[in-house]
């Protein structure tokens, strides 16, 4: 091969590189400025799972994935022979309280009230017939005929009388009165306390009957029949398709004036079409999300922005992971 042949293949050479780096270049400046004007995020719903305060076995699910509840729609029933061994002993306790307020609040039998009045009138009697002796006594002792041994025994056995009377008469009264206020309060009190601890057991006995709390579509079942699910612990996740929103993450020199309350339009690769939603959410992720470092051209940082919006109009089959386009 020539001198002249090596030095055009050379140049050939040279120039095909030049323009295949050209061809990238240029792809790249596409690519780049194409990144730049077109913000992708996605349809998100808010979910709420399904648990409950006590643990048991999954003896029964009413739902299944994809199905679509209402609330009080029940989703899964548990067996927690544990709670009805509880609900029988705090029932139990509530009827001991309950007899024991009668009890209280009935008062004394009348076989004792009757029994109080007898020797209340036997004291009274007593009484009477002391008081009557010493009078006629303290007669004869003022008139000089009696001593005054005898004045003083019959007044003893009077003061006796007088003594045993009143404490009859508090017996007596004791009796019809009943308890004492104090008893009768402490009784009801042990009465609210048992019907407290049966209300706390009814509401264990009401989580074994799991119930929709809110609208919506089933996304996910974790658990098996027979399974043992422990307290807390997720049973299914229920997506609240009445509340779609959109997300998208933005460097701050995309937002170009987006702000909470504004309108925007977001194109819709699966219905290929453009939808309004209006933003409710916006948020700087820190210093710890992703970032785009511009000192070498700017002096500056630019941070990355969550933004949250929600379709004003809805179309009819928007799902959650549906992709959105920012233009």
């Amino acid at each position: 091969m020539s001198k002249a042949n090596q030095h055009s293949t050379i140049l050939l050479s040279i120039a095909g590189f030049a323009v295949i780096i050209a061809v990238v270049v240029v792809v790249g400046l596409f690519q780049s400025s194409g990144d730049k004007d077109v913000i992708q995020g996605q349809v998100e719903v808010t979910e709420y799972r399904v648990s409950s305060k006590v643990a048991g076995r999954i003896v029964e699910l009413r739902v299944q994935e994809g199905d679509y509840v209402h609330v009080g729609d029940t989703l899964a029933i548990l067996d927690v022979p544990e709670v009805q061994a509880k609900m029988q002993q705090a029932q139990s306790a509530e009827e001991a309280a309950a007899a024991m307020e009668r009890k209280a609040l009935n008062g004394t039998r009348q076989e004792q009230i009757q029994s109080t009045h007898s020797v209340l009138q036997q004291a009274q009697a007593s009484f009477d017939i002391a008081e009557k002796s010493y009078r006629r006594i303290q007669h004869l002792f003022d008139e000089g005929v009696m001593s005054a041994q005898k004045r003083d025994e019959a007044y003893a056995h009077y003061r006796a009388a007088e003594a045993q009377m009143h404490a009859a008469q508090s017996q007596y009264d004791m009796a019809v009165n009943g308890a004492r206020r104090e008893d009768k309060d402490a009784a009801t009190a042990q009465v609210s306390r048992a019907r407290g601890a049966v209300d706390e057991v009814g509401s264990y006995v009401r989580e074994t009957v799991q119930t929709a709390q809110m609208e919506g579509e089933v996304t996910d079942v974790y658990p098996k029949l027979g399974e043992l699910v422990g307290t807390g612990s997720p049973i299914m996740s229920i997506a609240v398709m009445s509340d779609l929103y959109g997300t998208f993450n933005m460097r701050e020199d995309q937002l170009h004036g987006i702000t909470v309350g504004s309108d925007i339009s977001a194109f819709v690769p699966s219905f290929n079409k453009e939808i309004r939603m209006r933003v409710y959410y916006l948020k700087d992720q820190g210093t710890y999300a992703v970032w785009k470092a511009t000192k070498a051209n700017g002096g500056y940082d630019l941070k990355t922005f969550e933004v949250k919006a929600r379709p004003i109009d809805r179309p009819d089959g928007l799902r959650p992971g549906m992709s959105l386009v920012l233009r």
